[in-house]
């Protein structure tokens, strides 16, 4: 039967995003009781399996960015030699077990998974329309929290934000007290897990005198640059190189 097997050879090649929707994870925020609009306990766990994809998972990725319930991972080269449906399942299913630790879950999760080809200078400009999103998110989360303190039902709250103006939800936030520029910073602009050089100094036993050496590790940073301004493109170049 290998050869029903039809999408078992479909190929992608690097530089390419993985993006990591969770599935249905409305009701699995009601599930664990977390905090509206953003539960710390929660951005914290997506952030350790953002570090764990990037340094345990084997699929070594570049960097992982995330923001609420998803997750991108940026690959300059691929594992499994580009197979598709390797590259969709490994990282999906790792995402979701780790998840699932992080959080002590009793019930089952999954994240969905899809391939964004790019060019190094496009992956900037995918991850500056990410962390777009990710302040889009921001807003709608934080007005639609304090309206359903306010009494709305979480479906009227969104219908009532749907199609406004990022100026009108920053006034509808500021009138229940909640100045949006004021909040922390990763749920503002999201969280970067990245590959860092150090070098290091150490004395070597057989040469006799202190060497210097360079060695690879996983930062995250949680108080990110709006990636459009000129530090934000500095640091985006700083981990995704442009030839």
């Amino acid at each position: 039967m290998k050869d029903r097997e039809l999408f078992s050879n479909l190929t992608a090649l690097p530089p390419l995003f993985i993006r990591l929707d969770g599935r249905t994870f409305h009701r699995l925020a009601e599930l664990w009781n977390l905090e509206r609009p953003f539960d710390e306990r929660f951005g914290s766990a997506m952030a350790r399996v953002g570090e764990q994809l990037v340094r345990e998972s084997g699929l070594s990725p570049d960097i992982a960015y995330t923001f609420s319930d998803e997750i991108n991972l940026y690959f300059s080269r691929l594992p499994f030699n580009g197979r598709v449906e390797k590259l969709d399942s490994v990282s999906a299913s790792f995402a979701a077990s780790a998840l699932t630790i992080e959080m002590e879950s009793e019930v089952p999760l999954s994240f969905d998974a899809r391939i964004i080809h790019v060019t190094p200078d496009l992956a900037h400009e995918y991850l500056i329309r990410r962390q777009g999103e990710a302040w889009r998110n921001h807003l709608n989360a934080y007005c639609q929290s304090v309206l359903m303190d306010g009494g709305m039902s979480r479906k009227e709250a969104a219908s009532f934000l749907k199609g406004r103006a990022a100026t009108e939800m920053h006034e509808i936030a500021f009138s229940h007290g909640v100045n949006l520029a004021h909040t922390p910073a990763w749920q503002r602009r999201g969280i970067l897990v990245a590959r860092r050089a150090r070098e290091i100094r150490g004395f070597n036993p057989r040469a006799g005198r202190v060497v210097e050496s360079c060695r690879s590790e996983v930062v995250t940073n949680r108080d990110l640059p709006v990636f459009s301004s000129p530090e934000g493109r500095a640091l985006l170049a700083s981990v995704i190189p442009c030839p």
